[in-house]
């Protein structure tokens, strides 16, 4: 009997044994199976993200060549926007050469047409003394004079017996010579006795250019500024700007000088300056 009881005891307790076994078998395969379809969920949010990703990145690829292509265009305009620059200061420098011819004929007619009225005008005191009757010169009162000195002051500089061609030459000369002191005497000359004349302009830049041959950077600015106002569509414009500009960096006026410089460049993009004024604003960095 006892030991029917110990068989019973030792099949029950490995039947308990078992069942536990099989308890834990079954946990430990829910749990693997858990496992895996959570790895499974995350597997499929990946895919998703990747074919998102995809998708972005498709679109970017499009955007890239789209871009590409608009590249390409714009080079291929640029290029034959500078085709098109290179033939303008050719162009623009043959119709500056015709412009500088026909000035320089204007010059010479107008130059002619002033020796005609120096030569055939007489003074108009003496047409007016023939015609009252009044006699001229000494014979006139002391008090007549007087009047005339208030009314009218005397040029500085005597009127020149030379043609305003002459007359501008010797200036240039004196110029080129480096006789700056003499150079700016011609040139004033010039300018009070023909005003009218095409190169009236011409010579005041050369005053200032004269003052900036000396250093004297502060006089120069004045007359580089006179011609600015004066004559802003004269043919030495871009230089009067160029020279002001340079003449304020001997100043340690930088600044003032970029300032000028861009001016030039804004104002003048084909002139020669322009490329000497971009020259200095790099070195003044």
């Amino acid at each position: 009997m006892l030991k029917r009881f110990s068989f019973g005891l030792i099949i029950f307790t490995s039947f308990s044994i078992l069942l536990t076994g099989i308890d834990k078998s079954k946990k430990a395969y829910e749990l693997i199976y858990k496992d895996i379809q959570i790895l499974k969920q995350q597997i499929q949010n990946l895919d998703k993200k990747i074919d998102s990703n995809r998708e972005e990145i498709s679109s970017i690829q499009k955007q890239l060549t789209e871009i590409l292509k608009l590249s390409q265009l714009s080079r291929s305009e640029q290029a034959g926007l500078f085709i098109e620059q290179k033939k303008i200061p050719a162009q623009y420098q043959v119709l500056l050469h015709k412009f500088d011819t026909l000035s320089f004929e204007l010059a010479k007619i107008t130059e002619k047409l002033i020796e005609i009225e120096q030569t055939t005008s007489p003074p108009e005191e003496i047409l007016e003394d023939t015609e009252s009757g009044k006699p001229s010169g000494e014979e006139k009162s002391k008090g007549e004079e007087t009047s005339a000195e208030t009314i009218e002051q005397p040029l500085a500089t005597p009127a020149p017996n030379l043609s305003p061609q002459q007359v501008f030459n010797m200036a240039r000369s004196d110029y080129i010579k480096g006789n700056f002191q003499l150079a700016i005497e011609g040139f004033a000359i010039y300018r009070e006795h023909f005003a009218e004349s095409p190169l009236a302009d011409n010579a005041l830049y050369w005053i200032g250019e004269s003052f900036f041959s000396q250093n004297k950077f502060e006089e120069a600015i004045q007359k580089f500024n006179d011609f600015i106002l004066i004559y802003p569509n004269g043919d030495k414009i871009a230089a009067a700007y160029l020279k002001k500009g340079i003449s304020l960096m001997n100043l340690k006026k930088k600044d003032e000088a970029i300032s000028v410089f861009r001016l030039l460049i804004s104002k003048f993009p084909l002139e020669e300056e322009t490329k000497i004024a971009q020259q200095k604003i790099k070195e003044l960095g």
